[in-house]
């Protein structure tokens, strides 16, 4: 009864093309009040921030001065971006491709006490920036750190604990909110375009799904929603993370796993799309390559690989400076080589073929498709 009413639900919410006018009218008024919410959230929180960095800079170590290589865009041409993210967003759904979706469900409670979390955590991601302090977990992370690979025993970003422990966990994805705007979660979204495509020609009860280097849930939890007969495998290499993102998604139809995305722990030819969010920019280039290679033979033929990643220089030539900007903000030792890599010949050298591809805000979306 449970899933016949969740199916009736679906169902009414993808139907906005033959609703009434005003239906339509209050259902994009409810978006943007809700995402302009959101983004004005996070955009105070940003502005927070920088006065904190600004105050924290007089006690801290003399960083070296940001060189953008390229044009950086005007803070109107990135809202500008934000608003078309949001337009396509909305498309999708009215398209019906997916629910509306309803992103930042947080209590009253869970906002403060994360952005509690977060203002705690500004100075110390201050102090390692100054420092250039990016080696705590390699040198002092907890036991099990050793037995994961030296790529991944960092403080990327300068975070705190870097990807092993829940504390880094459950704020991770407000850090990134507050970075990214709000945006974030419009942007992971766009791998749902494609994936919605796929789905109207299969069973989504028979399609094998995993979402690789999960993380909290960032995209496995809207797809299992937006779908609600999919399954789905979560994959990540942190057990703290995993354990969060159960915490916030609990249902019979996701299943995670702890591995590497290298040494995938499945058949060959046995998944019928794989997705992964924000994952090869903090891969080292031979890794990348085996992660490529790896998913390729784990594809079924015509099996996809949904990709949403950073953009890279060139996607859009009026944000190049501001890709380069982001290595000498944060901790991110593999992102420059990551912003000239030729995806499209290293995935052909795989058996993967580019199928479409679209620039979204700071990000760019993906389908990748296994010869037949």
């Amino acid at each position: 009864m449970e899933a016949a009413k969740q199916r009736d639900t679906v169902k009414d919410q993808r139907s906005f093309p033959s609703g009434p006018p005003l239906a339509k009218l209050v259902r994009r008024a409810r978006y943007a009040a809700h995402q302009g919410s959101r983004v004005a959230l996070y955009t105070l929180h940003s502005e927070a921030m920088r006065r904190m960095n600004i105050q924290l800079k007089k006690t801290l170590p003399e960083t070296p001065a940001i060189k953008p290589d390229g044009p950086v865009p005007s803070q109107r041409r990135m809202l500008a971006d934000i608003v078309k993210l949001f337009a396509d967003d909305l498309k999708a759904a009215e398209d019906g491709l997916y629910p509306l979706p309803s992103d930042g469900t947080m209590s009253p409670l869970e906002l403060l006490r994360t952005s509690q979390a977060f203002f705690k955590d500004v100075p110390k991601v201050a102090r390692r920036r100054a420092e250039q302090t990016h080696q705590e977990i390699n040198e002092d992370g907890p036991d099990f750190a050793e037995a994961l690979p030296r790529y991944y025993r960092q403080n990327f970003h300068f975070q705190t604990d870097g990807w092993l422990s829940e504390d880094s966990a459950r704020i991770y994805d407000f850090q990134v909110d507050v970075l990214f705007s709000g945006a974030t979660a419009a942007m992971r979204r766009r791998a749902l375009v494609p994936f919605a495509r796929i789905l109207k020609r299969k069973d989504q009860r028979k399609l094998a799904y995993l979402d690789l280097a999960c993380g909290t849930g960032g995209l496995l939890r809207p797809a299992l929603t937006a779908f609600p007969r999919l399954s789905g495998i979560g994959l990540d290499l942190s057990e703290p993370y995993l354990t969060v993102a159960q915490d916030r998604f609990k249902s019979r139809r996701a299943s995670f796993v702890t591995a590497m995305a290298e040494e995938l722990p499945f058949a060959d030819n046995s998944l019928d799309v794989v997705s992964c969010v924000f994952l090869f920019h903090e891969l080292p280039p031979k890794i990348r390559r085996q992660v490529l290679r790896e998913v390729a033979r784990v594809l079924k033929p015509s099996g996809s690989l949904l990709f949403v990643d950073s953009l890279q220089t060139g996607d859009v030539p009026e944000y190049d400076g501001l890709l380069s900007i982001f290595p000498q903000l944060f901790h991110e030792p593999y992102y420059t080589s990551y912003l000239k890599e030729d995806f499209t010949s290293l995935a052909a050298e795989t058996g993967l073929e580019q199928r479409w591809m679209t620039p979204a805000f700071v990000s760019r979306a993906v389908e990748f498709v296994k010869g037949s």
